[in-house]
């Protein structure tokens, strides 16, 4: 395992390496260019300032390095719109949307688990056709679209739930109003219920038709246990995988979710910085995502290892 993780750690490097790259290079090919964060009544004068004092007339992979040798000094870079570090910025909110992720990772898989065991009990009858029609529904729903169904039933039909998301700077403050999380999490965890539900079903039906399951129900194991004893636990390594590779499509989700919701976190960020040409904010936050991605496949990878000790690294 420790040779595995010696030989990943130079390619996460590369990987994160190539984003930065690209992202840096389609950041700068974007138009607008410097105009666009100083908006357009800006005189020749103070444009062609600002393009000297920031570097922007020097060639891009100069540029490129200058951002790289300050991402390695811990710095991100400088919001112009919001006069702040990038840095300062992510760090005030990626606390609220690692909260966000967390809850529709914890539902996601709270409700995924039964259900997929649900559909395995239940293969090929009407109640297994059932679900995995509704999975499908929720696999192909885009978030923004749910999300904009959710408000107006849950919200503005009935009046359940509020139709904004909580408000304030902190965590704890987000959590003392839990009804105003209900929609987005419930959003945003939608698909990543019908992507796990789908991989456990598969996995457990594969899992059943195994000799240590014949051996178990030979040994006088009642059905209960031989499912949540023996096929739950093989059925999930595979799951583990999954959740790793799908934290970006999640954070893609929640910058939609937290934009729709007015979620105060790094998407609603992000949204905002993209519509005001904020450029260092959205490098900052790719780079962000990107090591956060390379780490997640490599502890999943790890974990894969540690559920199953058959599985060896070499």
């Amino acid at each position: 395992m420790s040779r595995y993780i010696a030989r990943r750690v130079p390619q996460a490097v590369a990987v994160i390496v190539g984003v930065t790259i690209i992202v840096f290079i389609i950041i700068h090919l974007l138009p607008g260019g410097p105009r666009a964060l100083l908006g357009p009544h800006v005189t020749p004068e103070a444009l062609h300032a600002f393009i000297v004092q920031n570097g922007y007339n020097k060639p891009i992979f100069v540029q490129y390095f200058h951002y790289v040798d300050g991402l390695l000094h811990g710095n991100l870079g400088w919001s112009y719109h919001y006069n702040q570090s990038v840095d300062s910025l992510l760090l005030q909110d990626l606390p609220k949307t690692a909260l966000l992720l967390g809850l529709a990772y914890v539902v996601a898989i709270a409700v995924a688990i039964p259900v997929g065991l649900l559909q395995t009990i239940r293969r090929n009858r009407a109640s297994d056709y059932v679900v995995t029609w509704l999975v499908l529904v929720g696999y192909s729903m885009p978030p923004f679209w749910l999300g904009l169904l959710l408000i107006w039933r849950l919200a503005v039909a009935f009046h359940i739930f509020p139709p904004e998301a909580p408000q304030g700077a902190t965590v704890g403050a987000i959590l003392s109003q839990p009804l105003g999380l209900v929609l987005p999490v419930v959003t945003l965890s939608v698909v990543s219920i019908a992507t796990f539900s789908r991989f456990i079903r598969s996995s457990a039906i594969e899992n059943m038709a195994q000799d240590y399951v014949r051996t178990a129900r030979a040994n006088g194991a009642s059905e209960h246990r031989v499912l949540f004893r023996h096929v739950l636990r093989n059925s999930l390594t595979p799951v583990i995988s999954i959740i790793g590779l799908s934290l970006p499509n999640l954070v893609s989700g929640a910058i939609l979710v937290e934009a729709l919701f007015n979620y105060p976190g790094m998407g609603l960020l992000f949204w905002t910085s993209a519509t005001d040409h904020d450029y260092p904010v959205l490098m900052g936050f790719t780079v962000v995502i990107g090591v956060a991605t390379v780490l997640g496949s490599l502890i999943a990878d790890i974990l894969y290892a540690w559920a199953d000790p058959r599985i060896h690294y070499a």
